[in-house]
């Protein structure tokens, strides 16, 4: 495609076309020449807004999009409501490719009954691979806003599902032959579909209903990056037991394939809880069918400390992703 803003007749055709979830707060949505998208609230009722980029992969950039943003509002007791868009295509892009990418997200944002409320779609040569970023509008009632900065000294931390699950399927995808090399099909296909978890909107709607401190979910820099920016910004110290980490077995192996953490792997998926009462969490995310475990709690002072039977050490300020060591 020629470089600049996406033709009229492609935005109509691949974007516009592919766009179908409607939400009634959404007075203003996408259109030809509208830069702007509008939401009304009710009184008791306030924004929650987010916005990421996907760049470590091209992989399902669509799918991991979404997510990503919907994710983090969740993490705050938001509903999603919408999403922004601005897409950055190299030159080399076709337009089935930017076909494919708005079916991806708007099948994600289906799922989760978020509308595409607009904007930008564009071909430049500052980009050598797709770059989709979204801004995500949530909203939630006054009073019950949830941040990472709740929790408290006592609090169970929780780990729901299990770590490095994006990055596991990154790398199961971009890597599908060298895994194979080595791993049985079956495996890699496992590891492959671990994306099919990355939402955690289900849990986050469980924890809001049963009661909780503080959420965080695991992104770049892995379950230990994680565990850092909850007691950083709470401004508590842990005492994590490391064995207590959920994390699958597909995982373990395609880290220890490639001679990565596990721990400090791109997370989505996976979701960091304070509770007052971790183990009552924990029962109902269960019969939820979600799964979850205490792994720690949180403490006085500043000290983050992680056990592994009788060794200890402290955790450190996260680190570049380990999924930028080999994609």
């Amino acid at each position: 495609m020629r470089v600049g803003k996406i033709p009229e007749s492609v935005l109509k055709r691949s974007v516009f076309q592919q766009i179908h979830t409607r939400r009634e707060e959404v007075f203003l949505g996408a259109g030809v020449g509208e830069d702007c998208a509008a939401v009304k609230l009710l009184e008791d009722e306030m924004f929650v807004i987010s916005t990421d980029p996907v760049t470590g992969t091209a992989t399902d950039i669509g799918h991991l999009a979404i997510h990503v943003t919907l994710n983090d509002l969740a993490s705050s007791g938001a509903e999603p409501v919408g999403v922004m868009l601005t897409i950055l295509l190299p030159e080399q892009a076709q337009e089935t490719d930017l076909k494919q990418m708005m079916g991806q997200i708007e099948k994600a944002c289906a799922q989760a009954n978020v509308q595409i409320m607009g904007g930008h779609t564009e071909v430049t040569r500052a980009v050598n691979q797709p770059i989709v970023n979204v801004c995500g509008v949530g909203k939630v009632k006054i009073g019950r806003l949830v941040s990472t900065a709740g929790a408290k000294p006592g609090d169970d931390i929780l780990a729901t599902k299990w770590i490095g699950l994006e990055g596991t399927s990154i790398l199961a995808k971009e890597k599908e032959q060298e895994l194979l090399g080595r791993y049985p099909k079956e495996l890699v296909k496992v590891a492959q579909e671990f994306a099919q978890y990355l939402s955690v909107l289900p849990e986050a709607a469980v924890a809001m209903e049963s009661g909780v401190s503080a959420m965080h979910d695991v992104t770049e820099g892995g379950i230990f990056g994680a565990l850092w920016e909850l007691a950083e910004s709470s401004g508590v110290g842990l005492e994590i037991d490391l064995k207590k980490i959920p994390v699958k077995q597909e995982t373990i192996e395609v880290c220890e394939f490639f001679n990565i953490n596990p721990y400090e792997l791109i997370s989505s998926g996976c979701m960091l809880m304070a509770s007052p009462d971790g183990n009552t969490l924990v029962r109902k995310l269960n019969k939820a069918g979600i799964h979850a475990a205490v792994i720690g709690k949180a403490t006085t002072g500043n000290d983050r400390i992680l056990r592994n039977e009788e060794e200890q050490r402290f955790l450190e300020p996260p680190k570049t992703d380990e999924l930028y060591k080999i994609v």
